[in-house]
């Protein structure tokens, strides 16, 4: 019907359409200037319908049955100066959609059933302070909701409140995320240690105390906790004898760990399933975070336990000065005795009896016992 109009100019539809218009309704109509769509339901109202008319001035789509404002963001109408909008079922205004109408000189939204909530503070608050567009009889706008605000005026809402209870919660939430962000940081910095082995002794206590209801015996004669970079002195020099001459069953890393299975529980099920713990303690085992790990936690189960159940194999001497950064270690050093594998090169003999002293001694928690050992731990 509007094919042939290329020059049409007004146009004005009242109480025509059933449905809203279709997206290609003005495509010829380009040099439109003058709009109406009233008595009209454009609650769907596609806002493509308005792309080929892109110089219009005056848009009224008054009792259209409208609750929504957002499809003027896509309506490509940086022209229009005059919008009607009265009696529709507008409550709440995004005043953000005027941004989009940057020549609006003039807006009506008469007879619309309002919200007075702070989700209008925004509209309320550019109705009263922007320069450029007049808000017909904005003063007459009245509330519909909440129900104890029907009947009153929408300027009359204080918006302070929204303002001062918005503010309020960005200051708490701001100063809240900063002290976390501190605290987590010192914690970090600072506690990550302590928390980490507090973890562990946790997690060591609930296996002690499955363990001790289940009445398990002990799968090994002892556990090795040793560093990786001393994995071929334990090879070479520990397992043939130990394993080999004496019959001990032991407990490695790498051969013995189940696949699969988180690193803690597999270091909790070797300390705890074996009847001892011996830790080859060098200078690449102070370094290690793992190695620190399985020491925390055997500590833990010989003071948990109170038995005799951790072996100090220093594979070389290392002085009570740099042992000094490792607090847990150097207060072993000091409360218990320890063997020295640099004294016992020239008597590898006596050295090894001296382990399997150790490994044969009963439960019973000693601080002294007759070892060879290196120099005096203080």
């Amino acid at each position: 019907m509007l094919r042939r109009m290329e020059h049409l100019e007004t146009f004005s539809a009242v109480n025509i359409y059933a449905f809203p218009p279709a997206v290609d309704t003005f495509e010829f109509n380009t040099q439109l200037k003058s709009l109406s769509f009233a008595e009209t339901d454009l609650s769907n109202l596609n806002p493509e319908v308005f792309r080929p008319i892109e110089k219009l001035l005056s848009l009224d789509l008054s009792k259209s049955k409208m609750r929504s404002l957002d499809f003027l963001v896509r309506a490509n109408l940086s022209a229009l100066r005059y919008l009607k909008l009265s009696n529709n079922e507008l409550t709440v205004i995004n005043e953000t959609v005027f941004h989009s109408l940057p020549s609006l000189t003039y807006l009506d939204l008469s007879n619309n059933p309002f919200t007075c909530e702070c989700s209008n503070a925004g509209f309320i608050q550019w109705a009263k302070n922007n320069k450029q567009t007049q808000v017909t009889n904005t003063h007459l706008y009245i509330c519909y909701f909440p129900v104890d605000k029907r009947g009153s005026l929408l300027l009359d809402f204080d918006i302070h409140s929204c303002w001062d209870d918005g503010n309020f919660f960005y200051f708490i939430s701001s100063t809240s995320l900063v002290v976390l962000t501190i605290l987590t940081s010192f914690i970090y910095h600072f506690l990550r240690w302590h928390l980490t082995y507090t973890f562990h002794l946790f997690l060591a206590f609930l296996y002690d105390n499955r363990k001790r209801k289940r009445g398990d015996d002990h799968q090994f004669d002892a556990f090795v906790s040793y560093n990786v970079r001393d994995e071929d002195w334990v090879y070479r020099e520990m397992l043939p004898v130990l394993e080999g001459e004496q019959g001990w069953r032991l407990c490695l890393h790498h051969r013995d760990f189940q696949p699969g299975k988180p690193i803690i529980e597999n270091i909790t099920d070797a300390i705890y399933g074996s009847r001892k713990t011996i830790c080859v303690i060098s200078h690449h085992y102070l370094q290690s975070e793992w190695c620190s790990r399985e020491i925390q936690m055997a500590s833990f189960r010989l003071f948990d336990e109170q038995k005799d159940v951790l072996i100090l194999l220093f594979l070389k001497e290392i002085s009570s000065h740099h042992l000094s950064p490792y607090y847990r270690m150097r207060k072993l050093v000091k409360k218990r005795t320890y063997l020295s594998w640099p004294q016992a090169v020239e008597h590898p003999g006596v050295f090894w009896q001296n382990v399997q002293r150790a490994l044969q001694t009963g439960d019973a928690l000693t601080e002294n016992t007759d070892l060879l050992t290196g120099p005096g731990g203080s």
